[in-house]
């Protein structure tokens, strides 16, 4: 059942991220091409599996997306804004097809096994 909700937060993650994307006008071409950007992450593990699975969690974790959601507003930065959105949404995408935080050992053992 954990497992479930997991997957089910991360498509509520994903819609509401379109959805406020959607509010502030931004452009669509700018979302579908950046949706991916966040798997560049994925390089690290050409260095090793732990190297890797700490450069794939930074870009994967919530936490510095919606820092920059914050920055955005205070200092009124549009494109942060869009760019953070974009972030958020792909995280959520991948948490709803099941791809979750990596462990050292493996690149295919997530957090979302685990629950």
């Amino acid at each position: 059942m954990s497992k479930i909700l997991l997957h089910i937060e991360g498509l509520i993650v994903l819609l509401v991220s379109v959805y406020f994307y959607a509010q502030i006008n931004g452009s669509w071409g700018q979302f579908f091409l950046c949706l991916l950007v966040p798997d560049i992450s994925m390089l690290g593990y050409l260095i090793n599996n732990a190297t890797g699975s700490i450069i794939y969690n930074m870009g994967h974790t919530y936490i510095i997306p919606l820092l920059l959601i914050m920055l955005s507003l205070i200092i009124k930065q549009e494109l942060m804004l869009e760019v953070s959105l974009i972030w958020i949404a792909h995280i959520g995408m991948d948490r709803t097809f099941g791809y979750g935080l990596k462990y050292p050992n493996n690149f295919k053992n997530t957090h979302l096994q685990k629950v």
